[in-house]
């Protein structure tokens, strides 16, 4: 299993490296080794389910191998921040397992390209458009067409994650996904502080200040009766599944399952590129203001 699974793996890879590759042929291998994921065991590190096909990183992989370890009535999803949906966490659950959806975007230009995109008639796929916040996301999803148990829910609007994620109510996901942002260490428990226009450009030159620590996230699941199961290697999303639902899978605590992202994606005060790296991207937001889930109070980074 592990050398078929190999061999796939450096096939997809030198697949999507050639710029010549259709999207059809990539799409080919992805099925191949979503069936590899669906035989694989329980693993002890996500990353080891990994494999990318529309997913920023190796999400797809991770998906694939989540879906088939727990029970999942309603073969459903909601993503957000998704942009035109050429890169996404669902768009190969689309494609590869039937599922349908609903997307939600800022972007007017992102909506209309999805309508326009075949996947849009070709799939049960609605979308709305609007800013997300916390006071009108109930609403949105209403609004879509969905309430009570879902399969995936996958936040990524590098704000105000947690606070969104906090406030969902009307659904109810087996898995969750939610960027997190590593910049933040793994020690405390904090979000940026709730602001319903947060914009991540706008509030920081540096592009580093948004979203939450993984902790805080692992805490607000706990709230809202989820197990933290893990992250991607990139140290860019965590995994959670509702508690009623983990099966086998193992939990881990937000200090085993913490992985520190190695994106170079600051700015300098001119917004150019500067490529920080390491704790370098820390120091850059040092003492800008975090709110602490843990005794709910405004303080310095």
């Amino acid at each position: 299993m592990k050398r078929i699974r190999k061999l796939l793996s450096v096939l997809y890879h030198s697949l999507y490296a050639t710029r010549k590759t259709q999207q059809t042929d990539i799409l080919l291998l992805g099925k191949l080794l979503a069936r590899q994921n669906k035989q694989l065991p329980v693993l002890d590190n996500l990353a080891d389910a990994e494999f990318k096909v529309f997913s920023q990183s190796g999400d797809d992989g991770i998906i694939q191998y989540l879906i088939h370890k727990v029970e999942i009535p309603n073969k459903t999803f909601i993503e957000f921040g998704v942009e035109n949906y050429v890169e996404s966490n669902t768009r190969f659950l689309l494609k590869n397992d039937n599922w349908s959806g609903l997307l939600i975007d800022g972007g007017q230009k992102s909506i209309d390209y999805i309508k326009a995109d075949d996947i849009y008639y070709q799939q049960k796929l609605e979308v709305v458009h609007s800013f997300i916040t916390a006071e009108n996301i109930n609403e949105l999803i209403t609004r879509g067409g969905l309430s009570g148990e879902i399969g995936l829910l996958s936040i990524d609007i590098d704000g105000n994650d947690y606070w969104i994620w906090k406030a969902i109510q009307v659904v109810q996901p087996v898995i969750v996904i939610v960027e997190y942002n590593s910049v933040m260490g793994k020690e405390r428990a904090l979000t940026v502080p709730y602001k319903a226009d947060f914009v991540r450009e706008r509030e920081h030159y540096s592009h580093l200040y948004f979203g939450a620590s993984l902790k805080a996230l692992c805490m607000l699941a706990k709230e809202k009766g989820y197990y933290f199961v893990g992250s991607n290697s990139y140290g860019n999303n965590a995994y959670f599944v509702k508690k009623e639902s983990l099966g086998a899978l193992k939990a881990v605590s937000a200090e085993e399952g913490y992985v520190m992202s190695h994106f170079r994606e600051s700015r300098d005060k001119q917004g150019n590129m500067n490529y920080l790296s390491g704790a370098d991207r820390y120091s850059c937001i040092k003492g800008l203001q975090v709110y602490n889930v843990v005794n709910n109070a405004i303080e310095a980074l």
